[in-house]
């Protein structure tokens, strides 16, 4: 059984990076639509001091299938997010509903015989 931490604003450090309710309202949208399509089983949200990242694998045990990335402001540096998936920045933007176009699903290619 896991057990939840909830972050609120007095027990949660002025450094530390979080989801807001509109940001983890969009990722667990599309979480869940993946998880029905049988795509993802499980998911986890780390609150670093740099960043924030929520975390989605299809089995448990492997390594996350794709990181999607909160990176705060930093003097001119504005709110940004990344999506990524091992290594590889697959997207990178000011808007959460733009950079997670990068792991949507596409159209596949069918052949006709």
């Amino acid at each position: 059984m896991s057990s939840v931490h909830i972050v609120t604003q007095q027990n949660r450090s002025p450094s530390q990076v979080t989801f807001d309710r509109n940001e983890l309202r969009i990722l667990l949208n599309e979480y869940s639509r993946r998880v029905a399509a049988g795509e993802w089983r499980d998911y986890a949200i780390d609150l670093l001091r740099d960043r924030a990242v929520f975390s989605v694998f299809r089995h448990t045990a492997e390594h996350p299938l794709y990181a999607i990335e909160k990176f705060p402001k930093k003097g001119n540096r504005p709110l940004r997010y990344a999506v990524s998936r091992g290594p590889q920045k697959l997207k990178q933007g000011q808007d959460l509903m733009g950079v997670l176009g990068a792991i949507k699903k596409r159209p596949k290619l069918v052949a006709i015989s």
